[in-house]
């Protein structure tokens, strides 16, 4: 549902006045409501300001918002709308005056319109939602209610404490004046009566006026006492749900971060959580200033039995200062996270946020950040305080400080890093195993500033998550799995940067699918997780009991394989994500299975009939088993192995080409026609092989040496299927038992055995020789069985 109707459904009374006054003459409301779907469809928060082609897009959403607002004017043509008309003519007007000149005024605008928007909404949803979610923010807007209330109570109670205490100061010093007068006349002789008579009705006055401010001393100091066992009350229930808003719900959202960079969902939004620590800094900053005012109270009138309010004042001032320290400290945050595989020299960004800096006014002096990187070990001193580590670095950054800039629009206050290059890394000494790709650093931010016009000083820094440093893109698969490790099983509250060595398997099997699915498209089901789990453990029927080790992931090599289970995933994850995205995403891959587990499938079907699979052997392949005639037992069937395919393959024809081009390979397994299957993914070809200059262009097309099947263009899914010319002596034997050594094939002098001499050099399983070198891409063309064989003959 789009976000206006959202908001027209679930606002009313005061939320819709509240959202109505979020716009005005600068975007009016009908303007929104007018031309809300497009509104809607702009990347109004994807423009960057400091980037010139952003400034260009901006310009362009301004003059078609007014294009299209004129265009609406000349609409309304009937009298009934004619001042509608004049109102759009003047908007019209106003905008191009207001936005052509800086657009991205415009773009500041309506993102300030469209988070008021999505926060009412957003709240308006949770009010009357059952989930365990909006009733945790219910909950929290509950409390803030309260809060707010409270603050405006004691508010009150404190003015009244003051005007009492006003009261209390005239009527003492007109008790000092009388005191005064009856000195003086103590000292005058003794005369008429009538002054005797005065001096005792003054007397009387002064001895009233005494016990009437005995009594208001009493009540000031017992509304001193309560306001201050109010405002202690008040400091605890801040505390409370300060502690929920940073201990829980900002370490969730760092949490999902953390998951983010695995490929978990994550909304990555902290509006709601911005709102929530500014409302928390305002109540925060307001209590303090009322706790400030009456300590002054009872500075002026020191009214004190032993235990008044003086004490516990001092004591709440303390406590409200440092639940305003904590909050700031523990909003100063890492938005945009810097990347977690760090090349040397390369080019990388990050953005840090300031979440209470609008509310605590800290851009009227805007500080500087500057970012820094430092080892696993500079990172625990850090965090336990045992040497001043801001001052310390373990490599050299460059473009590595920046002035945080607040945006009126939505009141962040930011800074952006985009131009930060590792120029130097200092490694620490290796410790037994361990390996480059497993050492972890950290980005530290840090900056200064006072808030309260210089009153209170903070010094905020605040660390990235660990990140690893390459210098050559051959390390990137190893430290993406000292990444995708510590994301996955880093524990809140650790010493930087510790991790297990040892999870269950379950819990690496999500990490794994979520990996893959993030970046594939579809994730892995529990057929290819059981797979993948054999590959640590070998085949058993249940796995959810079973311990990985990190040294099962990526130290030790597989059972007779020279790689290990992270590098064969890594691999078939990227030659997925890079080549195979459409084909994995539409279930036309198997993937995951046994290459026994393949021929016994393929067996009970038809001839023609394959499927897909990730080579065992070869790093980053994929190959293509099909089932065909046994050219030595009539009758029988015999499984087929492709050479796998790899990288540098599909650079020069796409796997569903490759999968044209051969007509022995005729349904998808189980039964589904491979056009059907695969049709979407084949290239389009050109009716006419002649270019303009006279030329015939080539085609490249994959063929399988030793089997005579020439491609039928005209309907590509005929097979031709002829018997297998090479080779004839192994695949006499069952499909599981073909040769023992390469030395075993014969192969006749017809055929070129270019083929064999590569697969020679491949490093393979002896059980796989089987497969047959196809994915030899050559150019192939027949002048007479292309269409139009009458070619013009070149210049």
């Amino acid at each position: 549902m789009a976000l206006w109707e959202k908001v027209q459904q679930c606002l009313h009374g005061d939320t819709v006045r509240q959202l109505q006054s979020v716009y005005g003459v600068h975007f009016p409301i009908d303007v929104r409501h007018t031309f809300a779907e497009w509104i809607e469809a702009q990347p109004w928060f994807t423009l960057e300001e400091d980037n010139s082609e952003h400034e260009r897009i901006a310009g362009k959403l301004v003059e078609q918002l007014v294009l299209m607002i004129e265009n609406r004017a000349n609409e309304l043509n009937s009298e009934d709308m004619f001042i509608n008309k004049l109102r759009l003519q003047e908007i019209g007007q106003q905008f191009r005056e207001m936005y052509s000149p800086n657009p991205f005024n415009l773009v500041r605008v309506v993102r300030n319109c469209l988070g008021a928007e999505e926060r009412q909404v957003q709240q308006a949803e949770m009010a009357g939602g059952d989930s365990e979610q909006a009733c945790t923010h219910r909950q929290i807007y509950q409390q803030f209610d309260m809060l707010q209330r409270r603050t405006q109570q004691t508010d009150l109670e404190l003015k009244q404490l003051q005007q009492k205490q006003e009261a209390f100061i005239i009527r003492y010093q007109e008790s000092l004046k009388l005191e005064n007068i009856l000195q003086e006349l103590g000292h005058q002789p003794n005369g008429p009566i009538p002054l005797m008579e005065r001096e005792q009705a003054l007397l009387r006055q002064k001895q009233s006026l005494e016990m009437e401010i005995q009594t208001t001393a009493k009540e000031l100091l017992q509304m001193k006492l309560t306001l201050a066992k109010k405002y202690s009350e008040t400091c605890q229930q801040l505390n409370v749900l300060q502690s929920h808003i940073l201990d829980e719900q900002l370490i969730s959202w760092k949490r999902q971060q953390q998951l983010a960079g695995n490929g978990a969902p994550f909304e990555g939004s902290l509006e709601t959580l911005q709102q929530w620590c500014e409302s928390l800094a305002e109540l925060i900053w307001q209590n303090r200033i009322q706790i400030k005012r009456i300590e002054m109270l009872c500075s002026r009138i020191p009214i004190n039995t032993g235990a008044g309010p003086d004490n516990l004042l001092t004591q709440l001032n303390t406590t409200i200062t440092s639940l305003l320290s904590s909050l700031v400290t523990s909003t100063f945050i890492i938005e945009k996270q810097p990347p977690q595989v760090l090349k040397k020299d390369s080019k990388f960004g990050a953005t840090v946020r300031l979440m209470v800096g609008g509310k605590l006014n800290v851009h009227m002096n805007p500080p500087t950040v500057k970012a820094s990187i430092i080892s696993e070990e500079q990172a625990r001193s850090l965090l336990r305080s045992e040497r001043d580590v801001r001052k310390e670095s373990s490599g050299d950054i460059l473009n590595n400080v920046g002035t945080m800039e607040y945006n009126q629009a939505n009141g962040q206050l930011a800074v952006s890093f985009r131009n930060m290059t590792l120029k130097k890394i200092k490694r620490a000494e290796k410790k037994g195993n361990e390996t480059v790709t497993e050492e972890k650093f950290s980005i530290l931010f840090q900056s200064q500033f006072t808030v309260g016009g210089g009153e209170l000083d903070f010094q905020v820094w605040t660390l990235s998550l660990p990140a690893v440093v390459t210098v050559h893109g051959n390390q990137e698969c190893n430290a993406l799995a000292t990444i995708l490790w510590d994301n996955a099983f880093a524990e809140s509250g650790r010493i930087p940067f510790q991790v297990p060595d040892r999870v269950p398997w379950p819990q690496l099997a999500q990490a794994l699918n979520t990996k893959f699915a993030s970046n594939c498209g579809i994730g892995l089901d529990a057929q290819h997780l059981s797979y993948l789990a054999s590959k640590i453990f070998g085949p058993h029927d249940d796995y959810s009991t079973h311990m990985v080790s990190w040294a099962h992931f990526n130290r030790e090599p597989l059972h007779m394989r020279n790689f290990t289970f992270w590098e064969y995933f890594y691999s078939v994850f990227k030659l997925t994500k890079d080549w195979l995205h459409g084909p994995w995403k539409e279930r036309l891959i198997h993937g995951f299975v046994s290459k026994k587990e393949a021929q016994d499938n393929l067996l009970k079907k038809p001839i023609g009939t394959f499927l897909l699979r990730f080579s065992d052997s070869e790093l980053g392949g994929i190959t293509i088993a099909w089932v065909d005639n046994d050219p030595n037992r009539p009758g029988e069937k015999q499984v087929w192995n492709l050479a796998p395919f790899t990288d540098k393959d599909f650079k020069i024809r796409s796997l569903g080409d490759r999968i044209k081009d051969l007509p022995h390979l005729v349904n998808l397994y189980p039964d589904i026609p491979k056009q059907d299957a695969f049709g979407k993914f084949w290239s389009q070809q050109t009716d006419t092989p002649v270019v303009g200059t006279g030329y015939i262009r080539p085609q490249l097309v994959s063929v399988i040496p030793g089997i005579s099947a020439p491609l039928n263009y005209d309907n590509p899914l005929t097979p031709s299927m002829m018997q297998p010319q090479s080779p004839p002596s192994p695949v006499s034997q069952p499909a599981a038992n073909i040769g023992d050594s390469i030395n075993d094939i014969n192969i006749d002098n017809d055929i070129d055995s270019s083929w064999l001499q590569n697969l020679s050099g491949m490093d393979y399983d002896p059980s796989d020789i089987q497969q047959m070198g196809i994915n030899r891409v050559m150019p192939s063309f027949n002048a007479q069985s292309m269409p139009g064989n009458n070619f013009p003959s070149p210049n």
